[in-house]
C-alpha cells in the first residue's frame, strides 16, 4: 500500500503526523526544512531553501532554513505562509479516534499541511498560488526578516496561525525585554559582606509587573509574560548576577512600553 503522505491526493492528516515527528524547536528548523523542501520538490513544485542565521544565544549552529515553493518564473496571486518551529519542549505527536496531539499539531505543522492541501487543490484549477514557511517565528522572527529581504510578491497573503478557526484581521506584536542584574557574591552566613543580584532582579520584576499596559478595541489588551529567570549559583551564596527574560505582546506601538520598562 503506498504512504497516504506522498499519494498523487495529499492526505493533511497523515502528513501533519510526517511533520510533527520531526522535532523542530526554534533554532533546529534544518530537518523539518530539509523535509518539506524534498516534499513540495517531489511533488513538482519549484522550491527554494533561503539560510536563515543563528542568533547568538542559540546552542547550535546547524543551518536552518525558510523554505518557499512557487511555479517557476511565476508570481502568486496567493501565498499561503506560516512557521516551521516549535515551542519547546519536543512532544512526539500521538492520535486517537478523534484528534492529533503533540508539539506542533495546531502550531503550526497542521497549519502547514492544510496549507500544502489547499495550494495543490487551487495550483490543479490553474491558480498562481505559493507557500512559505519560515524558521523563528517563536521567538524572534528571524525567518520573516530573512523572507522580507527577497520578496516574491503576491496579491494576497494568508499567515496560519491558530485562532479557534475564525479569520483574523490583526496580529499582536512583541517586544522582548532581557533584565540583567550585578552583584557581590559572599557566604549568605555574612549577607552584609555580598550584594544579590537576584534580590534586586526580583525588585525589578515585581515592578514590570505592575506596569499599566495599552487595550485596543477589537484587539484586546496587550499582555506581559517573565518567560526565564538565571542566576546565582547555591541557596547559600549570595549571587553576583541575575537575568530574566519578559515577552510583552503588544496592541499598540511599542514605543511608550519600552519607555516605561525602561
Amino acid at each position: 500500500m503506498s504512504d497516504p503522505v506522498f499519494a498523487d491526493a495529499l492526505d493533511p492528516v497523515r502528513f501533519t503526523v510526517a511533520l510533527c515527528q520531526i522535532e523542530s524547536t526554534t533554532y533546529n528548523e534544518g530537518a523539518v526544512g530539509d523535509f518539506l523542501a524534498d516534499f513540495l520538490a517531489g511533488r513538482g513544485w519549484a522550491v527554494e531553501k533561503t539560510p536563515v542565521e543563528q542568533p547568538s544565544e542559540s546552542a547550535t549552529g546547524s543551518p536552518r532554513w525558510n523554505v518557499y515553493a512557487g511555479s517557476a518564473g511565476e508570481t502568486p496571486d496567493l501565498v499561503f505562509s506560516t512557521h516551521m518551529d516549535t515551542v519547546p519542549p519536543y512532544i512526539p505527536p500521538t492520535e486517537d479516534e478523534d484528534f492529533l496531539y503533540g508539539r506542533g499539531v495546531s502550531d503550526a505543522k497542521g497549519i502547514i499541511a492544510a496549507q500544502v492541501a489547499a495550494a495543490e487543490a487551487l495550483r490543479a484549477q490553474g491558480f498562481r498560488v505559493g507557500v512559505l514557511f519560515v524558521s523563528g517565528e517563536e521567538r524572534d522572527s528571524a525567518g520573516a526578516k530573512a523572507a522580507n529581504l527577497n520578496p516574491k510578491g503576491s496579491r494576497f497573503l494568508i499567515n496560519g496561525e491558530p485562532t479557534d478557526n475564525r479569520l483574523a484581521l490583526a496580529s499582536k506584536g512583541a517586544l522582548r525585554v532581557v533584565l540583567k542584574s550585578t552583584g557581590k557574591m559572599a557566604h549568605s552566613a555574612y549577607p552584609e559582606l555580598g550584594d544579590s543580584a537576584v534580590h534586586k532582579l526580583v525588585e525589578a520584576l515585581a515592578k514590570v509587573l505592575a506596569l499599566p499596559l495599552p487595550s485596543l478595541e477589537d484587539v484586546g489588551p496587550s499582555t506581559l509574560n517573565i518567560g526565564q529567570i538565571h542566576g546565582g549559583h547555591a541557596p547559600n551564596v549570595i549571587a553576583d548576577k541575575a537575568e530574566a527574560q519578559v515577552l510583552i505582546r503588544l496592541v499598540s506601538d511599542s514605543g511608550p512600553v519600552r519607555a516605561a520598562v525602561i
